[in-house]
């Protein structure tokens, strides 16, 4: 029996394993009822929280989605935008509901890896992508929420539910397709399997220390010095060792900005900077040697986030600072040709931006394959919530290993989720509550909904 024919037989097990495992509770006649969508958005612009080069007013926006099932089960996910974007992003998520709504749920979640391909496969949908933009985004949104459901039916938090699945099991939820010119589903199975090793006493570490994490609470471009300077003592005292600054609307101000948070953190706490894409090669060249004295940790989005041979030009010339990317990187493909390309040295998931769970497994294991660590984007509403699920399950499974490797936090909008993060001395403690992270509380969606919520219409006449 040839290779491929043994994972196929593998993978069939693996199904009817996991339709055992996660949907035993969920009666063979239960099917998709409806997938709701809203569109909240948080004023995070009158503060100026969320700024920086690129984007200088964001009102950090959720399209919000509830699946629910005619047996009265909910799951939760969202598309995280920054304003007026949550309109094309709310009307993408709706579109996929035929592929959706009625379909037996035991269908959906016994077999992962077969419904994200159905989500990003449909013909006519995926040619607005193709997997890419608001349409892989909002594929992402209901992918999540159905694996939010599948979390909550088996009584887990998410991170937990993908640790405990089999390396096979694992393998059958990531397309192949376009990666095994860089990755074999064998090297991956591989990867796997060795990660299963010390696992236990991974996860008694990770229950006991948590995940560390870095802050970029402190760094927002429209902050002004008095608050730099206070968020980053408080970052100290937090227990932070490294913080991100914004850069890249002007190099003496940023070298200034630099100046007074090296002063306020002292000198043990490392720097890292981010341009958000607002340069282009030759200028993120240039401006990154104005900013080299002070040694920053790495330079983050320093270009257009396509621009695979632009990054590796740029970490050529900037080195022995690291080059990290991908909170805008649209999928798989993109990290994979940035990782053959030496393009990049630290790699950044986003649990939103690429096609949901699936996808984002499929490129933690290519990472793992390169050697190249991870240290996800959370900078939005909900996605330290939902992102730290990722890096835990990598953790555990995948890399074994925090060498090298920080999880983002930001100081917002936490209070509006049902089960928000716990960070303690700069570290994540693991979520314990079932499910993915992206249950918003109900009082909160109401009074953020746009445009009719109550805070919306305080902000246009208050």
């Amino acid at each position: 029996m040839s290779w491929l024919e043994v994972r196929r037989a593998a993978g069939d097990a693996a199904r009817r394993h996991i339709f055992h495992q996660i949907c035993g509770r969920h009666p063979v006649t239960e099917t998709v009822a409806a997938l709701d969508t809203y569109d909240v958005r948080f004023p995070t612009s009158r503060q100026r929280d969320g700024s920086d080069a690129m984007n200088p007013f964001p009102d950090y926006s959720a399209a919000y989605v509830v699946v629910r099932t005619s047996a009265g089960r909910e799951g939760y996910g969202l598309a995280f935008t920054v304003g007026r974007g949550n309109d094309v992003q709310v009307a993408a998520i709706r579109a996929l509901a035929p592929l959706v709504v009625g379909r037996p749920v035991h269908d959906l979640v016994a077999d992962m890896g077969g419904f994200s391909r159905q989500l990003t496969g449909d013909s006519q949908l995926r040619w607005l992508g193709p997997d890419k933009g608001a349409i892989h985004m909002a594929a992402a949104a209901v992918l999540n929420a159905v694996w939010d459901l599948a979390a909550r039916s088996a009584e887990k938090p998410l991170w937990r539910l993908l640790a405990d699945m089999s390396p096979q099991q694992v393998l059958d939820l990531v397309d192949f397709r376009y990666l095994r010119d860089a990755m074999t589903e064998r090297q991956a199975l591989d990867l796997l399997i060795s990660g299963q090793r010390g696992r236990a006493e991974r996860e008694a570490r990770l229950l006991a220390d948590g995940y560390p994490a870095y802050t970029t609470t402190p760094g927002w471009l429209g902050y002004d010095d008095d608050r730099l300077v206070r968020l980053s003592r408080a970052a100290v005292a937090e227990g932070f060792s490294l913080i991100k600054l914004k850069v890249g609307a002007d190099p003496a101000e940023d070298v200034r900005r630099l100046g007074i948070a090296r002063q306020a953190l002292g000198p043990d706490v490392a720097i890292a900077v981010d341009a958000n894409q607002i340069w282009g090669v030759a200028e993120a060249i240039a401006w990154m040697e104005q900013l080299r004295p002070f040694n920053p940790y790495w330079i983050e989005e320093p270009t257009s986030p396509d621009d695979i041979l632009g990054h590796a030009a740029i970490r050529k010339a900037v080195a022995p600072i690291r080059v990290a990317t991908g909170e805008h990187a649209a999928n798989a493909v993109i990290f994979k040709q940035l990782l053959m390309a030496d393009a990049i040295d630290v790699v950044q998931i986003d649990a939103c931006r690429v096609a949901g769970v699936n996808e984002n497994i499929a490129i933690l294991l290519l990472a793992a394959h390169f050697g190249v660590p991870v240290c996800p984007h959370a900078g939005g509403v909900g996605l330290c919530e939902m992102v730290q699920h990722l890096a835990m399950f990598d953790f555990l499974a995948v890399s074994g290993s925090t060498e090298g490797r920080m999880l983002e936090y930001v100081d917002h909008l936490h209070e509006h989720f049902v089960d928000p993060v716990l960070l303690r001395n700069g570290r994540y403690q693991a979520p314990l509550l079932p499910g993915g992270g992206a249950r918003i509380h109900p009082a909160s969606v109401a009074e953020f909904s746009y445009p009719d919520g109550p805070q919306w219409h305080v902000g246009r006449h208050g």
